[in-house]
């Protein structure tokens, strides 16, 4: 949430084949230096409830004071370098910043409504050390991403230097140590047992910017991280509710304008985007190549107690939580896994996958509405997750739960040279989150056409499979189901209940739930962005020449029949159902491969035929 956080800066030991670039302090010792944090109090967590008139000026104050712990942390970095006290020249002034920023929105709120009490005490940040990995082979505490032997850049070097704020060795797991996960609560026979699925595609235009409209509307760089957007292509941090309605849409169904956007995953291999230099990019320590998905998968499940409700129109919905580095795991909603492992889920580390295996980025949302309000003050209290049972809280109501899934061919790293070999993969984060899996969240703003929506619910509460996506299962535990029929989601009573991942019920416990997963080419690095204050542009990525595989996105895919009852897609498997519609030979391929022979073959029996008129002619006397 805004308004709070701890900055980290980082003392960095130059490693011992450091080649003069980097800040070397003389040492070359093998550990990690502490790293100095600057720990405020999250501001908009304690904003319950704020009066809708006073809404606009409480955004713009929380998100002051994630700029104010960004400018302090800048400070502390230089500080940090040049080994001065950062107490008074950093932490004071922070403090005083913060006071008056918070004194304005008690202002804000008091003046369309109660003052809200005790918001004063949030004001004063901690300064505090917190230890570092202890490396194995002497390297450097930037994981030797950066070439130049180590230095405190954040991402600013100039030299397509790596930030030096994480991710570490220790953030990741071998997925096949992790053990499969319990099953989720068996449905009732009231329960709502379809599925919709609807496909929009993998960004494959390269649709990115750092703003965060439902947190931070009207601020540019509001989320100091970089986006993935899919579906609704005017979302911004300036989008009006009427300019999202009117947007063009990356969904194959265009009545599906919804924004589906997550930070983005980088290859921390010191590659250079667009947004090197910029807020929310480099700047602020999101370095490296951006992977754009090898595919999304947006399917929309009912609950294992009961029907499902309409979503009101613009209902906005945050899962997980970006600061839960520094806030605590208590709204934090991540899940990472690996395709053929999909029964084996992590919270706070990323996947270590075996070859031929996939990285899986997964979100389930909220699936509990308050029947009143499209937002909240705090972004988190007009939506709730139900209870280990899949009982929604008293007042609230069952409506369909979004699950998404997001697929990455990314090699598994090198963790024992820190990603020299094969660079680290991690989530891009506010700085101080150090790229932590465990910050890792998901935003959707619901633009469905009314419509669709009823289609959606209707399709939902009767069993079956619909939408333009639907058709064929991902994930790899799919079993075997009766045709028509798709088990409820397993939601945990909060974030960090439940197994939230896991149903082996018979239905897809990976909630792919018949999607169609169209690859794409995940090695053509996509063209970043930088923020602005107009909606952004759709652009080509800058390298690769789209090869057949990235033609299939799914924003390009055929629509699947509505209302499939087979079940089609069955248990094959994510690797089986990921083949590359090259290998399937589509009528695309055969025509251009015959086409071609058909004539070919018909010139040279016209021209044996003609040969064969002039031989038999006699000669003229």
């Amino acid at each position: 949430m805004l308004g709070g956080g701890g900055l980290v800066a980082v003392n960095v030991y130059a490693s011992a084949t450091d080649d003069g670039a980097g800040a070397d302090t003389g040492e070359t010792t093998g550990a990690w230096a502490d790293a100095l944090t600057i720990d405020c109090p999250d501001v908009g967590e304690h904003l319950v409830s704020v009066p809708d008139p006073a809404r606009a000026d409480v955004d713009r104050e929380l998100a002051l004071l994630d700029q104010q712990i960004a400018d302090a942390y800048l400070q502390l970095q230089a500080s940090d370098a040049q080994s001065g006290s950062p107490d008074d020249a950093i932490l004071t002034p922070l403090t005083e910043q913060r006071a008056a920023t918070i004194e304005r929105i008690a202002v804000a709120v008091g003046y369309a409504g109660e003052r809200p009490e005790g918001l004063e005490t949030l004001a004063a940040c901690a300064l505090r050390q917190t230890e570092g990995q202890a490396e194995e082979d002497g390297q450097a505490e930037d994981n030797g991403q950066d070439g130049t032997g180590g230095q405190a850049d954040n991402g600013q070097d100039g030299t397509g230097g790596q930030a030096d704020n994480g991710p570490v060795a220790e953030d990741y797991a071998d997925i096949t140590a992790v053990q499969p996960a319990a099953a989720g609560p068996p449905p009732t026979g009231n329960a709502s047992r379809g599925a919709f699925t609807t496909s929009c595609g993998v960004n494959e235009g390269g649709l990115f910017n750092s703003d965060n409209v439902i947190v931070a509307p009207g601020v540019t760089n509001g989320a100091h991280h970089f986006h993935d957007y899919v579906g609704n292509q005017s979302n911004n941090a300036f989008a009006s509710d009427e300019n999202l309605a009117a947007a063009e849409t990356s969904c194959v169904d265009q009545g599906d304008r919804s924004s589906y956007y997550w930070p983005v995953l980088r290859l921390r291999n010191g590659a250079q985007e667009r947004d090197a230099q910029a807020p929310g990019g480099g700047i602020e320590g999101n370095a490296g190549e951006i992977v754009t998905p090898k595919e999304v998968t947006l399917t929309f499940v009912g609950s294992p107690v009961g029907e499902v409700t309409a979503m009101p129109r613009l209902l906005r919905i945050i899962t997980g939580d970006a600061k839960a580095f520094v806030n605590g795991p208590g709204n934090a909603n991540a899940s990472w896994s690996c395709t053929g492992f999909e029964d084996r889920q992590l919270k706070d580390k990323y996947p270590v996958c075996p070859s031929g295996s996939d990285v899986v980025r997964s979100f389930r949302f909220q699936s509990c509405w308050d029947g009143r309000n499209i937002d909240s003050a705090n972004h988190r209290t007009h939506v709730a997750f139900a209870d280990a049972s899949g009982t929604c809280p008293a007042g609230f109501r069952a409506i369909p739960q979004l699950v998404q899934r997001i697929v990455y061919d990314v090699d598994a790293p090198s963790l024992d040279d820190g990603g020299r070999t094969t660079p680290l993969f991690a989530v891009d984060s506010f700085p101080e989150q150090l790229h932590k899996p465990v910050t890792d969240h998901g935003d959707f703003i619901n633009v469905f056409d009314e419509d669709l929506m009823g289609e959606m619910v209707d399709c939902i509460n009767s069993g079956r499979r619909c939408g333009a996506g639907a058709g064929a299962g991902g994930g790899d535990d799919a079993g075997e189901e009766e045709p028509g029929v798709e088990e409820p989601t397993a939601v945990p009573e909060d974030p960090q209940g439940g197994d939230n991942n896991n149903d082996d019920s018979g239905n897809d416990s990976d909630n792919n739930n018949g999607a169609t997963e169209q690859p794409t080419d995940p090695s053509a690095a996509p063209v970043s962005a930088s923020p602005s204050t107009a909606a952004p542009s759709i652009e080509p990525k800058s390298a690769d020449t789209p090869t057949a595989t990235a033609a299939a996105a799914p924003s390009q895919a055929p629509v699947a029949e509505a209302d499939d009852d087979t079940g089609s897609g069955g248990n094959r498997s994510a690797q089986q159902v990921a083949a590359p519609q090259g290998d399937r030979g589509g009528l695309a391929e055969t025509g251009t491969t015959l086409w071609p022979a058909a004539i070919g073959s018909a010139l040279l029996i016209a021209g044996g035929l003609l040969m064969t008129r002039t031989r038999r002619r006699p000669a003229r006397s």
